[in-house]
């Protein structure tokens, strides 16, 4: 016992820290905007995703959302400039959006693809950097508002790079193959159909996200020669959705007191 109780205490003192980040708020205005069943007595549970992982400049960078069971509440751009062990927030949550792969030509310009969520994901739009994550601005992939997410992207350099792109309610012309060459600023449709494209070539980053489903956790690894070594732990949940409570009602007041005829 005593050895299995020194193993578990070992094992305690080899995992990274968890990560410290603001929690999101989430309480009557979110609840009418995205339309959850949340009360008092069963509140909805927020959840953290991390989709995509990038380093750059001795910068690292992680991309994901908060949401419910049923709705995305914001997007989340996370960077760390000490392999880990703390994060900061480059670019503003964005309420109701998605933030999924990203990339980086160069030290100093990068991007991350991104949606607004919903019953379709609509608007689909690039977060680019030039100036190494310090700062982004938003960049719409379509000029008019319409149905879509970015199924995947790759820049070749800082100017040239391909898009993919699904439409929904569109059959015939569903896949979408964009192009660019001023660094995402603009993009040309140059070939749609109704089957998808054969997928990009996967990138070797030495990073990786994994889940670990048993400790509910997220572990942000680097390769080091042949092992993943965990630099920081993410937990999987991230609060919850609760109304205020409704104020209690006063209490009776009490009959005025009848006062006797002098």
């Amino acid at each position: 016992m005593k050895l299995w109780l020194a193993w578990l205490v070992l094992q305690a003192a080899a995992q990274p820290p968890v990560a410290e980040i603001r929690p999101p708020a989430c309480g009557d205005a979110e609840i009418t905007e995205f339309g959850l069943e949340c009360t008092v007595k069963d509140s909805c549970s927020i959840y953290l995703e991390l989709a995509g992982i990038e380093e750059a400049g001795g910068r690292l960078f992680l991309s994901g959302n908060f949401h419910t069971g049923s709705a995305t509440l914001w997007s989340l751009l996370l960077a760390s400039d000490d392999e880990g062990r703390t994060w900061t927030e480059p670019h503003p949550r964005l309420r109701g959006a998605a933030l999924d792969d990203i990339q980086f030509a160069d030290a100093e310009t990068g991007w991350v693809s991104g949606h607004i969520a919903g019953a379709l994901p609509r608007d689909p739009f690039l977060l680019k950097t030039t100036d190494g994550g310090k700062t982004w601005r938003r960049v719409p992939v379509l000029e008019e508002s319409g149905y879509g997410a970015i199924d995947a992207f790759r820049f070749e350099n800082r100017a040239s790079g391909v898009l993919y792109l699904q439409r929904r309610g569109e059959p015939r012309q569903r896949y979408q193959r964009w192009e660019t060459q001023n660094g995402g600023d603009t993009w040309t449709l140059r070939e749609a159909g109704p089957k998808p494209f054969p997928p990009l070539r996967p990138r070797q980053s030495g990073w990786r996200i994994r889940t670990d489903t048993r400790a509910r956790m997220y572990f942000v690894e680097r390769l080091n020669e042949k092992a993943w070594t965990a630099l920081a732990r993410f937990p999987v949940r991230f609060g919850e959705c609760q109304p205020a409570p409704e104020p209690a009602e006063p209490p009776d007041a009490a009959p005025p007191r009848e006062i006797p005829p002098q």
